[in-house]
C-alpha cells in the first residue's frame, strides 16, 4: 500500500483479527549463521551480549553456531577460524560461500560460481499452472539423472549460447518460449559477474578444464552436510538427526533414486521434500566432515595375519551410517585392552606367526601335556590365567602388536635368553602323573587292520572321548563288537558303567562294582565277542548269575565311554561320524564296497581266467594304501561278461560267496559237454516250468537248479579249494555223484513247485472278510518259502521239507473254511514270533551278519506252523512256543 484506500481481504475476518498487529522483526525470522559470522569477523563480541532491539532466542543463536561449526567457520569454542574469515568476505549464505571456498580447492571454481549464483536467486525455470506439461517438455533438455546441480550448468550454458547468437529481444522471446524467466536469468548472470569479481580479488582462479563430477560434488557437499540422505524402503530417505524426506518429483533423480544424495534445500509441504539433489559417494563424507563424525568400535579381536588387535569401526554423521564394520588397528585407541588381547590370543592361545625358539618350545610343551590330560581325562596343565600371568609379568606396557613384541623380545633376550620359556614342572598340576601310553594307544589293531585313534577331553562336546578314523574302503572290515571294548585305559570305566546299567535285581549280585571290574579285567580279552557278552560269560563263571543281552542298557553309558567313529574319504573329508557304528556301517556299506573295489591292487588281481592257472588262492592278504594298512580277501569272481577273474573283496563272507559262484562256473567249463547235457536233460523240467510261471523266467529256474546240483555234487561238505590239486580232487570226487544228485534235486524241486502251485490255486479261491488276516499271513509265508532263487538260498538240510510246509499251508486253508476262529487262536503266537524274527533279520541284513541261531529259529517257525495247523503231517523235531522262545533267547544272547 502506498496511499489511503480500500483493502479487500479474501479470507475470514476472524482469521485477520487473530493475527498479530505487526510482523515479527527480521532478526527473529532469519537463520543467524550469517549474522554471527559477520559479528565474529568484526569482533563485535558474543551475540548473546549484543544489544539487539529485539534479541533473538538462545536456540536460534545455538543453531547458527551449529551450522557455522558444520561449515568449519568456527571451532568448538565458537571462535572464528581462518576459513570463517574468508567466508565472511563473501556476500552469500554461509552454506553457499563454503561451497565456493571448497570449489577453489577442488579445482572446479568455474562450475561452483555458476551453481552458487543459481542457488542465490529464484529458479529461472517457470512452470505455469495451466501449461505445466509443456514447460516440463521444454525443460527436459536440462535434466540430468545424477545431479540437479548439473542441470543448472546445462541451463547456464544454453542461455549464454543463445545470448551470443540472438539479439536482446530475440533472446527475451526465446526465453518466454522455453518457459524461462528472462529477468531471473539476467539476475543470475549479474550475481555471477559480481561473485566472479569478488573471488578474483580474493586470489581465486577459475579452472580451465571442465571439472570432474566427484570434484564438483565434493565441493558442493561441504556446504550441504546437513542435507545428506540415505535411501530407505518405500522411496524415503533418512536424513540428518533422524528426519525422513523424499525426492521432489521434478528432480532428475526421482526415478532412479540413488543410495546416497545431498540436497540444496529441504522444503516442507505435504511432505518434507529435497529439492536440487545430487548423487554422492558416502566415501567422500569422511574426508569432508571429520570434525562432525562420531566413531564407535566393536568386537576388538586378534588378527593373526596382520599380527595386531583389530576392531570394527562404525562412523556416523548426524546419525547416518557413513561407514559400517570397517576393520581398523585398535591398539592405539586402547593400548591396555589391546595388550590384554595380544597376550591371550597371540601368546597364550599361540595364534601368532613367530619363529622365536621360546614360542615353539612352549607350544610343544603345552601340546604334550594337553595330549596327556586328554587321554587320562584329568587336568594336568596350568589354565589360561596362569599362562596369562606368566607373560603379563614379563612383557612391559605398550606392547600390543606382533612387530612391537618382536622388537622388545629381541632386545630383552640379549640379557635373559630364557625369559619367555615355560617350565614343564611349573605347569604340571597337582593331579598326579598321567596314565601310561599303552592304555591309550595311537592306533587300534583290528586283526592287522591298523586305524588311527585320537583323544579329546571336552565333556559335553560331540567329539569328547576316543575317535577312531576309518577310511571308507575299510568300513566293512571293522567289527562293531571289537569297538565295544574301547581302549585299555578306559575299559575299566566302561565296564563299571555297564554293570551300573543292569536292572537292580541283577546289579545287587555284583557289588562292590570296582572289585568285579578288577576281576573281569584279568579274566577277559577281546576275542570276537562284544565286551558285554564277554562280561556276561565272565560274571556267570564267577557268580552263577546269568545276564541276558537285553539286560544291559548301553544307552546310559556316558558318551565318552562309547567309541566315536568318523569315516573319511581318500582326501580326508569326513563322510559320516557318530557313536552308532552299526548304523554308520549299514549306511555306507555299498559305497565302501565300491571304494574298496576301486583301490588299485594289481598284485592280487587277474583278468579273463579260463582255468585254475593262478596258483594258490590265499584266504587273506594285507596291503597298505594312503598310509593305512588294510586287509583284503581274494575271490574267484564270475564276471558279467561270462569270464572269471581274481578280485580282492572287503570281507571274508563276500569273498567266499563270490568264490563259490566262480567255482561253479569253472566246474561247468571243466565238465564240458557233460555240463551242457546236464543243463538240457533236467528231469521233470517242463512240468516245473509250468508251475514256476508267475515266479520268473524258465532260464532263472534252470540256473537255480544247476547251481544247487553243482553245489551239492562238488562243494557241499568241503572247504573251498585253495589250489589246483584241491580243485582237481574236487572234480574227481563230485563227477560220479552228479547224475544221482541231479535226479534228487529235480525231484525235490518238482515236488516243491507242484505243492506251491496247488496252494496258489486254493488261495486264489479263498476269499472271505473273516479270513483276511489268515490269508495275508499265508501269502507272506509263501513269499518266504518260494521265490526266484529259493533253491540255492534255502539251506540244504531244510530244502526237502518245503513240500511238507506247503502241504501244511494247504491243510490250513481247508480248515480255515470251517473254523476261522480256531485259526486265529493258533496263529497268535506265530505272528508274534514271526515279527521278532523279521525285525532281527532286517537288522542283520543291514550289517550283513550271518546268525546260525536266527536261521534255526526261522525254520523252527515253519515247524511250529505244521504243529499248529497240520498236526497230521508231523514235525521233524519236537517244537512248541516255549521251545521257540528258548531259541529266541539264544539268538538274543549271541
Amino acid at each position: 500500500r502506498v496511499m489511503a484506500g480500500v483493502c479487500i481481504r479474501l479470507y475470514a475476518e476472524e482469521d485477520y483479527q487473530a493475527r498479530p498487529p505487526f510482523t515479527d522483526p527480521e532478526i527473529l525470522r532469519t537463520h543467524l549463521a550469517a549474522v554471527i559470522l559477520q559479528m565474529s569477523a568484526l569482533n563485535l563480541g558474543r551475540p548473546e551480549d549484543f544489544p539487539f532491539v529485539e534479541p533473538p532466542d538462545s536456540r536460534q543463536i545455538s543453531d547458527g553456531f551449529r551450522l557455522l561449526f558444520e561449515l568449519q567457520a568456527v571451532d568448538e569454542q565458537r571462535g572464528i577460524t581462518e576459513l570463517g574469515r574468508q567466508l565472511a568476505r563473501l556476500p552469500l549464505d554461509p552454506r553457499l560461500g563454503r561451497m565456493l571456498l571448497a570449489a577453489r580447492r577442488e579445482g572446479c571454481l568455474r562450475e561452483g560460481l555458476v551453481i552458487v549464483a543459481a542457488l542465490s536467486v529464484q529458479d529461472p525455470r517457470e512452470r505455469p499452472l495451466e501449461r505445466q506439461q509443456a514447460a516440463d517438455e521444454k525443460h527436459r533438455r536440462f535434466r540430468d539423472e545424477q545431479s540437479d546441480f548439473l542441470a543448472l550448468i546445462k541451463l547456464w550454458d544454453y542461455y549464454h549460447e543463445q545470448a551470443r547468437q540472438l539479439s536482446k529481444n530475440q533472446l527475451r522471446n526465446r526465453c518466454q518460449a522455453e518457459f524461462l524467466s528472462f529477468v531471473r536469468l539476467r539476475e543470475w548472470h549479474d550475481l555471477h559477474h559480481e561473485l566472479l569479481g569478488l573471488t578474483t580479488e580474493m586470489g581465486m582462479r577459475l579452472n580451465e578444464e571442465a571439472a570432474a563430477y566427484a570434484n564438483l560434488h565434493r565441493a558442493l557437499l561441504t556446504g550441504l552436510l546437513g542435507h545428506l540422505g540415505l535411501k530407505q524402503e518405500e522411496n524415503a530417505y533418512l536424513g540428518a538427526r533422524g528426519r525422513n524426506f523424499y525426492l521432489f518429483p521434478g528432480s532428475g533423480l526421482f526415478k532412479k533414486r540413488p543410495r546416497w544424495v545431498t540436497a540444496a534445500e529441504l522444503v516442507e509441504t505435504s511432505r518434507l521434500y529435497a529439492r536440487t539433489v545430487a548423487r554422492i559417494d558416502s566415501e567422500w563424507v569422511e574426508g569432508l566432515a571429520e570434525h562432525l563424525l562420531k566413531r564407535s568400535y566393536a568386537e576388538p579381536h586378534w588378527e593373526k595375519r596382520s599380527a595386531q588387535v583389530a576392531a570394527l569401526e562404525r562412523v556416523t554423521l548426524y546419525g547416518l551410517p557413513i561407514i559400517s564394520n570397517r576393520r581398523i588397528n585398535y591398539g592405539p585407541l586402547d593400548p591396555a585392552l589391546a595388550r590384554d588381547i595380544f597376550i591371550r590370543h597371540a601368546l597364550v592361545a599361540g595364534d601368532f606367526h613367530c619363529q622365536a625358539p621360546f614360542f615353539q618350545h612352549n607350544r610343544d610343551l603345552l601340546a604334550e601335556l594337553e595330549e596327556l590330560e586328554t587321554r587320562a581325562r584329568r587336568d594336568l596343565t596350568a589354565d589360561e590365567e596362569t599362562l596369562y600371568r606368566f607373560y603379563d609379568e614379563r612383557i612391559p606396557e605398550g606392547i600390543y602388536s606382533g612387530p612391537a613384541f618382536e622388537t622388545w623380545r629381541k632386545q630383552a633376550e640379549r640379557d635373559h635368553p630364557r625369559l619367555l620359556f615355560l617350565d614343564r614342572a611349573a605347569l604340571l598340576a597337582a593331579a598326579g602323573p598321567a596314565s601310561d601310553g599303552e592304555g591309550f594307544p595311537d592306533q587300534l589293531d583290528l586283526d592287522g587292520l591298523q586305524l588311527p585313534l585320537t583323544y579329546r577331553f571336552t565333556p559335553g562336546a560331540d567329539d569328547d572321548g576316543v575317535t577312531l578314523t576309518v577310511p571308507l574302503a575299510a568300513v566293512n572290515q571293522v567289527d562293531p563288537k571289537r569297538l565295544d571294548w574301547l581302549v585299555p585305559g578306559l575299559r575299566a570305566e566302561r565296564m563299571a558303567a555297564l554293570l551300573k546299567s543292569l536292572p537292580k535285581a541283577l546289579r545287587r549280585h555284583f557289588v562292590p562294582v570296582p572289585n568285579y571290574v578288577h576281576a573281569l579285567l584279568a579274566a577277559i580279552e577281546p576275542d570276537g565277542q562284544s565286551l558285554a557278552q564277554a562280561m556276561a560269560e565272565g560274571l556267570e563263571k564267577m557268580t552263577g548269575v546269568r545276564i541276558a543281552e537285553p539286560d544291559w542298557n548301553p544307552a546310559v553309558v556316558p558318551t565318552h565311554l562309547r567309541m566315536r567313529v568318523q569315516v573319511v574319504d581318500a582326501d580326508g573329508q569326513v563322510l559320516a561320524v557318530g557313536r552308532d557304528w552299526t548304523a554308520i556301517q549299514a549306511e555306507l556299506r555299498g559305497e565302501a564296497r565300491d571304494r574298496f573295489a576301486a583301490l588299485p591292487t594289481p598284485e592280487f588281481e587277474r583278468e579273463r581266467l579260463r582255468d585254475w592257472d593262478f596258483g594258490h588262492l590265499t584266504e587273506e592278504v594285507s596291503f597298505t594304501r594312503n598310509g593305512i594298512q588294510l586287509r583284503g580277501y581274494p575271490a574267484l569272481v564270475a564276471e558279467p561278461d561270462g569270464t572269471l577273474a581274481l578280485r580282492l573283496l572287503d570281507s571274508p563272507a563276500r569273498a567266499e560267496a563270490a568264490t563259490r559262484i566262480g567255482l561253479r562256473r569253472l566246474i561247468g567249463w571243466r565238465l564240458g559237454p557233460a555240463y551242457k547235457q546236464l543243463a538240457r536233460d533236467l528231469p521233470k523240467f517242463q512240468q516245473m516250468t509250468l508251475h514256476y510261471l508267475g515266479l520268473g523266467a524258465q532260464e532263472t529256474l534252470r540256473e537255480d537248479l544247476l547251481a544247487v546240483i553243482l553245489d551239492r555234487a562238488f562243494l557241499s561238505g568241503h572247504a573251498l579249494p585253495r589250489d589246483r590239486p584241491a580243485f582237481e580232487a574236487l572234480l574227481e570226487w563230485g563227477r560220479p555223484k552228479l547224475s544221482a544228485i541231479k535226479v534228487e534235486i529235480c525231484d525235490i524241486a518238482a515236488a516243491i513247485l507242484a505243492a506251491y502251485h496247488e496252494v496258489r490255486r486254493t488261495l486264489a479261491a479263498a476269499e472271505a472278510p473273516v479270513w483276511t488276516e489268515a490269508l495275508a499271513d499265508v501269502r507272506e509265508q509263501l513269499a518266504r518259502l518260494v521265490y526266484p532263487g529259493f533253491l540255492g538260498e534255502t539251506p540244504p538240510e531244510w530244502l526237502p521239507h518245503l513240500p511238507r510246509y506247503l502241504r501244511a499251508v494247504g491243510l490250513r486253508l481247508q480248515k480255515l473254511r470251517h473254523a476261522p476262529d480256531k485259526d486265529r487262536q493258533r496263529s497268535g503266537d506265530i505272528v508274534r514270533l514271526s515279527a521278532l524274527w523279521r525285525r532281527q533279520a532286517e537288522r542283520n541284513a543291514l550289517v550283513e551278519k550271518h546268525d546260525p541261531e536266527l536261521l534255526r529259529f526261522r525254520w523252527l517257525l515253519e515247524e511250529l506252523r505244521v504243529s499248529q495247523f497240520a498236526q497230521e503231517l508231523k514235525t521233524v523235531a519236537p517244537v512248541s512256543v516255549k521251545r521257540l522262545e528258548e531259541q529266541w533267547s539264544r539268538v538274543r544272547s549271541g
